[in-house]
């Protein structure tokens, strides 16, 4: 993990393919900020109430090759500016603490999810969705809303997308599809029944699948051509999807952005088109 950035995401997001005790060690382990390079195996394992063996077990699990690896990431995490950004809103917070602390969170997400980022799966993307006949898009709730944004985007370039946020209607769609097609699965958790169906059988069908999740270890994760992940602190009040939506459309914003850019004449023609079509509709 070169990026210090992305320790701290890299371990949130494989928390849930762990086992409840690993995961409760995992959890304990990145809550500590007091570790440094002198911090003995021992400390830990005590403090967890587990084995050393299952402290280097949980290292080698969340992608270290060890404890000291393990370690090292945690101590450059939590020495970067980004580990400082997110706090936990208290009941006495001001207006303008709640205000700063809901931005930061905010920025934190959009920095780790920058630092995660894997540029080669964003590059394919564009270019699926850049290529396709069809493009349908599956979500439910929050995941939806984020479809719905995304799709606007690209109809005002030209580019029309459906949103399908019920179950029986994915299916139908997903049915239809063929290699010519491309169906983004929207799932903060990556294992809503209904999406992972949706984009099962749309490869089953030949048509090229996209996943925008927080889990690249998900089921629906593991089933698609292509996997765009954000990561997004988890806060009590909050949430981890409310974090992870504001990280998801920024980096939807920059997949419409590539898009647009494989055919930037036409683009900023359409583009040009649909805001005359919707002038007339605003009072000056």
């Amino acid at each position: 993990m070169g990026d210090p950035r992305a320790v701290g995401a890299q371990i949130r997001m494989r928390l849930p393919s762990l086992t409840p005790l690993e995961g409760k060690v995992a959890a304990e382990i990145l809550a500590r900020k007091d570790i440094d390079e002198a911090t003995p195996l021992r400390e830990i394992a005590l403090k967890s109430a587990v084995s050393e063996a299952m402290v280097v077990k949980v290292a080698k699990k969340l992608g270290f090759e060890g404890f000291r690896d393990f370690r090292q990431g945690l101590v450059d995490y939590y020495r970067s500016d980004t580990a400082g950004l997110h706090a936990e809103i208290g009941e006495d917070d001001t207006a303008g603490e709640i205000v700063q602390k809901v931005f930061r969170t905010a920025m934190q997400a959009l920095e780790e999810t920058f630092a995660i980022l894997d540029l080669e799966a964003f590059d394919r993307a564009a270019d699926y969705l850049a290529r396709a006949k069809q493009r349908d898009f599956y979500g439910f709730g929050g995941s939806a809303q984020i479809a719905r944004d995304v799709s606007h985007k690209f109809l005002r370039i030209g580019i029309r997308t459906s949103v399908f946020d019920d179950a029986h209607m994915m299916m139908m769609s997903a049915a239809l599809l063929g290699p010519d097609d491309v169906a983004i699965a929207f799932s903060h958790s990556g294992s809503t029944a209904a999406v992972l169906e949706a984009a099962e059988m749309a490869r089953r069908n030949g048509a090229r699948t996209i996943a925008v999740t927080n889990y690249p270890q998900s089921p629906l994760a593991k089933l698609v051509d292509v996997v765009l992940c954000s990561t997004a602190q988890n806060s009590p009040l909050l949430g981890e999807n409310a974090t992870a939506r504001i990280a998801q459309l920024n980096l939807l914003d920059a997949l419409f952005v590539a898009v647009a850019q494989r055919d930037r004449k036409a683009a900023d023609a359409n583009l040009n088109r649909t805001m005359r079509a919707v002038q007339s509709k605003r009072r000056l």
